[in-house]
């Protein structure tokens, strides 16, 4: 960390802190993740979800790039090195009178959708969407902080008591950890929803306040839902029926695209709700799609070659073959149908194949932590990190204890130069 001075405190959770940094050297700004879980070894850093979900989605325009990691091996402390924007979604609202334009709104929800369908299509589901977690930069969104992130072929039951409550998934409310990555898309209908009203869809005081407000906006499902529910619940639960007051009575400023848009997200049925990827295609993404098209018609021309949203470099990153994703897809469908289950089959844990030894490694440059780029299916291994002395403290560098020995992940070497 001697390379970087502490400009201010962002922000702080559960399990990290943020500050903003600055690099010494070239003066760019970055947004330190500081862990305040201690880690043991190299080896506890590797197997960390959060890295591990950042080195399988980056590089993408909607998803946060990490730019380094930092281990002190002495005190056990952990640091992410993140690029930094501007504000998060929670930000941005907070205190308006009047709601964003439609068309800032609709860029901003376009690109919510891609980067949850980028995550989704790579096995990954995020657990935690909600506006703190979702971050912009003018015109650009990004979705940050994979913490509670998971595998989706990882087994069932999941955690209960994930996700923040107002943006939690009725499956996740009345199942014993059963839910998918389909919770994503009710907590991103839920933002969709605030956004535009600058007003929370389901404020819910506590579990049992936040079914019945549910409930009250949207009524209670049909019997053969609670029935799939109550097959993966210890205890048992009933509720009398009711209709529902609908979104649309809540606020005069949804359009009637956004208000189908965001009722096929909170679909109370996971199997009925809308995936990111048919989420893209609604009618109220055509003005984006088109000139999506268009931008990438002028790239090509220009002799550009990669595409909008998906780089040609990801195409040859931690990637399933095409047939390997229509194999998988298959074997999800039959599965479902064998088994009849209520909720997809789970992609393959994210499991780092081998641990990497220690050695010096030696750049002056900022180091991103991903790194190889297989194309086998596999998710690599963090390659060594560079081990770097101690210098005499400067007064900045005591604030923020810089000078124990630390270790830094190389840089990836990106095939198709990039985005």
């Amino acid at each position: 960390m001697k390379k970087y001075k502490a400009i201010g405190k962002i922000g702080e959770g559960t399990f990290s802190e943020v500050i903003k940094m600055q690099n010494i050297k070239d003066g760019n700004y970055y947004a330190c993740k500081q862990m305040k879980q201690h880690f043991e070894s190299i080896e506890q850093v590797n197997n960390l979800r959060e890295i591990q979900a950042l080195r399988r989605l980056n590089p993408h325009p909607n998803i946060l790039t990490l730019h380094e990691v930092v281990f002190d091996r002495k005190t056990g402390s952990l640091a992410l090195i993140c690029e930094l924007m501007d504000m998060n979604i929670y930000e941005l609202i907070r205190g308006r009178r009047r709601p964003l334009s439609e068309k800032k709104i609709m860029n901003y929800m376009y690109q919510l959708c891609k980067s949850l369908d980028h995550m989704h299509r790579n096995g990954i589901f995020h657990r935690d969407v909600k506006p703190e977690n979702i971050l912009i930069k003018q015109d650009l969104l990004k979705l940050g902080d994979f913490g509670s992130c998971r595998s989706v072929y990882s087994k069932q039951p999941y955690t209960e008591y994930i996700s923040t409550r107002w943006y939690r998934a009725p499956e996740c409310l009345l199942t014993d950890g059963y839910y998918s990555y389909k919770m994503d898309m009710w907590s991103a209908g839920c933002v969709f929803y605030e956004i535009m009203s600058l007003q929370p869809l389901f404020p819910g005081a506590n579990e049992l306040d936040q079914i019945s407000k549910i409930h009250d906006i949207i009524g209670t499902p049909p019997q053969k839902t609670l029935t799939k529910f109550k097959q993966s619940r210890a205890m048992s639960f009933d509720f009398p029926f009711k209709k529902g007051s609908g979104i649309s009575l809540l606020t005069s400023t949804l359009s009637p695209q956004s208000l189908s848009l965001i009722y096929a997200m909170v679909e109370y049925d996971p199997d009925e709700r809308i995936s990111a990827h048919q989420a893209l295609q609604h009618s109220y993404f055509r003005e984006q799609r088109v000139a999506e098209k268009q931008a990438l018609a002028a790239r090509r021309k220009a002799g550009l070659t990669e595409h909008i949203g998906e780089p040609e470099s990801f195409k040859n990153m931690w990637q399933i073959t095409k047939e390997g994703k229509k194999q998988n897809l298959k074997q999800a469908e039959e599965h479902s149908e064998r088994q009849g289950s209520t909720y997809p089959v789970e992609l393959p844990k994210l499991k780092v194949p081998g641990v990497t030894n220690l050695s010096s490694y030696s750049s002056p440059t900022l180091h991103a932590v991903l790194s190889g780029s297989g194309t086998n299916g596999k998710v690599p291994v963090l390659k060594p990190l560079k081990y770097i002395g101690t210098n005499k403290k400067t007064d900045t560098q005591k604030d923020i204890k810089s000078n124990m020995k630390q270790y830094h992940l190389p840089t990836i070497e990106r095939k198709s130069g990039g985005y």
